[in-house]
């Protein structure tokens, strides 16, 4: 039984790809009776004199060919007999170039690394928003994830803008005008005194609005 490999264009990369193949497989073609099936390759220039080269420098054991034109002399100039009917033997498996792998996600998170000012707006729906510094009163940060502030929350904090219901909001020191995840939100009036001034995060359970000491 021979291995049928049919080369395509372009060559460069099929090549690239059998090689790829003997090195998953080492012993796959050893001792084995390789036939070469041309069809794939263009009429007119099939670049054949130096396939077959590139193909006994691998040690590939070619017997024969099928599928050439009349014109390329295979016999002539590579010694490789048409042999009809040796697509019967064992059919090599087709050889792809390796796929790249996909690209690295997008970051989906916004750093800010300075004070959000009063009269400022940081919007970001794609993910979370973190802050290195305070929001000051009058400012508004809107977050389609959660919101992350290492330093005094005195604004607004909105979570969870693009329907999210499992943001939440953090900060080292809550002075929060209002917050709001997912829609429900809070005001300052409606936070418990004992929050006031301490690390803080915020989470939902259900409907309601959950806050709680972080130290």
């Amino acid at each position: 039984m021979a291995v049928l490999l049919a080369p395509e264009p372009p060559l460069d990369a099929w090549l690239v790809a059998l090689d790829a193949q003997i090195a998953r497989s080492p012993a796959f073609f050893e001792g084995k009776p390789v036939v070469l099936d041309l069809t794939g390759l263009p009429r007119e220039n099939p670049g054949l004199a130096p396939l077959i080269g590139e193909l006994r420098r691998r040690n590939i054991r070619l017997i024969g060919t099928e599928g050439a034109a009349a014109n390329w002399g295979v016999a002539e100039t590579a010694g490789l007999p048409a042999l009809a009917g040796a697509g019967q033997g064992i059919a090599l498996a087709p050889v792809s170039t390796p796929a790249k792998p996909p690209p690295e996600p997008e970051p989906r998170s916004l750093l800010i690394d300075s004070p959000v000012r009063s009269g400022q707006t940081v919007a970001f729906p794609e993910g979370d928003v973190i802050i290195v510094g305070s929001v000051a009163s009058g400012a508004e940060v809107i977050a389609g994830g959660s919101i992350h502030v290492y330093g005094t929350l005195r604004g607004r904090a909105v979570a969870g803008s693009a329907g999210n219901a499992k943001a939440r909001i953090f900060c080292r020191k809550m002075e929060a005008e209002l917050i709001a995840i997912d829609g429900l939100y809070r005001t300052a009036d409606d936070m418990d005194r004992a929050l006031r001034g301490r690390a803080v995060q915020a989470w939902l359970a259900g409907e309601v609005m959950m806050m709680a000491v972080l130290d």
